[in-house]
C-alpha cells in the first residue's frame, strides 16, 4: 500500500518542481545586450578580412533611421553642374572574367555580361557618369553599347537606376525591375526624372534572364528597399565556368528605428539573406553594386598582377555564404535592439 502511494507523490513532487522551473525561467528577463553582443561577435567572425565594408556600414555605422518618402528633384538634376566632380567617381573599365565587364565608379558598380547575342546589363549608376562609364567603359574594353539587350536594376535608387531610361531610349533595352520599384518610379517623378524607363519586364522570384546562352537568375530579396533582387549566374574565368552571387541590396534603408515595423522590417531583411543563401550554394563569387562590400574596384587593380594564381574576386563557396550570414547576424542585432526597447516599455 505504501509502496503504491510513494510513486505517484513522487511523481507529483517532480512536476510541481518542473512546472516550477519553468515559470521561474519564462518569468527570468531576457539578456538582450548579450544576445546583440553574440550576433555581433557572429557576424564578425563571419566577415572574416573579405567582407569588413558589409560587418561595418550593417553592424556600427549609424543607420539611416527610415526609407525616403520625398520627391524631390535632385540638385544634378535641376543643375549638371551640382554633380560630384569628375574625380571623385571616376574608375577605369576592366575585363574581370571572360565574359564579365566591370563599367562602375569608385564606389557604386555596373556589370556587363557579354554573350554572342548581346549584353546583360546589371545596374546602371548615376545619370551624371552613366554615359562614360558604361558607354563609354565598353567601348574601352572593345564592346559596342549598341548591344545591350537587357539592363536589370537591382533596385530603384540614384545611384543604381541613374542610367536605365537613357539605355533605353537609345538602344531598346529591355528593363527588369521589381514590381514595387516599377511602382516607386511611377509615384515619385521629380526623384526620378530622366531615371524613369517606360514599364518592361516585372521580375519574379526564379525568373530567368537568358541571352546567348547565358543565364541571369533573379530572386526576390525585398529588405534593403521592398523590390530589391539579386542574382545568380555563371561566367567563365580562361574558359572554365565560376558560379557568381550577386547582392543587390545591402544597407538597412528601410524603417529600422521604431519596433513597429522596424521588427517586421529586419525579419524580412533577414528571410531574404536566407533566401539568397539558399540559391547561391555552390557560388565562389560574390558580387555587389557597391565596391565597399565587395571591394570590386581594388580587386580590379589587382587582376594585372594576377599571373598563374587564383582569381582575386574568388572566396570559395564558404566564403560566399559567409557573406549572407554576416548581413543576417548585423540585421539580427539591429531587431534585438528594437525588441529589447519594445520590453522596456511595457
Amino acid at each position: 500500500m505504501g509502496y503504491n502511494i510513494l510513486i505517484p507523490m513522487t511523481t507529483a513532487r517532480l512536476l510541481l518542481a518542473s512546472a516550477t522551473a519553468a515559470i521561474a525561467l519564462a518569468q527570468a528577463p531576457r539578456n538582450f545586450d548579450a544576445e546583440i553582443r553574440a550576433a555581433q561577435q557572429a557576424a564578425k567572425t563571419a566577415a572574416g578580412t573579405e567582407f569588413l565594408g558589409a560587418l561595418v556600414r550593417t553592424c556600427f555605422l549609424p543607420q539611416t533611421g527610415g526609407e525616403d518618402t520625398s520627391d524631390r528633384l535632385p540638385n544634378y538634376i535641376n543643375n549638371p553642374a551640382a554633380a560630384p566632380a569628375r574625380d571623385t567617381w571616376f574608375a577605369e573599365p576592366a575585363k574581370v572574367y571572360d565574359n564579365l565587364y566591370f563599367v562602375g565608379d569608385k564606389q557604386h558598380s555596373s556589370w556587363a555580361l557579354n554573350t554572342p547575342e548581346g549584353i546583360i546589363l546589371i545596374d546602371t549608376i548615376f545619370p551624371y557618369n552613366s554615359e562614360e562609364l558604361i558607354e563609354g567603359g565598353l567601348r574601352k574594353v572593345g564592346l559596342d553599347p549598341k548591344n545591350i539587350k537587357y539592363v536589370i536594376i537591382s533596385h530603384a535608387h540614384a545611384d543604381h537606376i541613374g542610367g536605365a531610361e537613357m539605355l533605353q531610349k537609345k538602344y531598346n533595352a529591355q528593363i527588369v525591375m521589381g514590381a514595387p520599384d516599377w511602382d516607386s518610379v511611377a509615384s515619385y517623378p521629380n526623384r526620378f526624372k530622366s531615371m524613369a524607363p517606360k514599364r518592361n519586364i516585372v521580375a519574379t522570384d526564379g525568373m530567368k534572364i537568358t541571352l546567348g546562352g547565358a543565364t541571369v537568375n533573379i530572386w526576390l530579396t525585398p529588405g534593403h528597399p521592398p523590390g530589391t533582387l539579386s542574382y545568380t549566374f555563371t561566367v567563365l574565368d580562361r574558359g572554365i565556368p565560376v558560379n557568381v552571387a550577386y547582392s543587390g541590396g545591402t544597407a538597412f534603408n528601410f524603417v529600422n528605428n521604431t519596433p513597429d515595423p522596424g521588427i517586421r522590417n529586419f525579419q524580412t531583411y533577414i528571410d531574404s539573406q536566407k533566401h539568397m543563401a539558399e540559391k547561391s550554394v555552390g557560388a565562389t563569387v560574390i558580387l555587389s553594386n557597391h565596391s565597399e562590400f565587395d571591394n570590386a574596384v581594388d580587386k580590379n587593380r589587382m587582376l594585372a598582377g594576377r599571373g598563374d594564381g587564383p582569381h582575386p574576386y574568388d572566396v570559395g563557396a564558404a566564403g560566399a555564404q559567409r557573406y549572407f550570414q554576416v548581413l543576417s547576424n548585423c540585421a539580427h542585432a539591429a531587431q534585438l535592439a528594437l525588441e529589447q526597447r519594445q520590453a522596456e516599455k511595457k
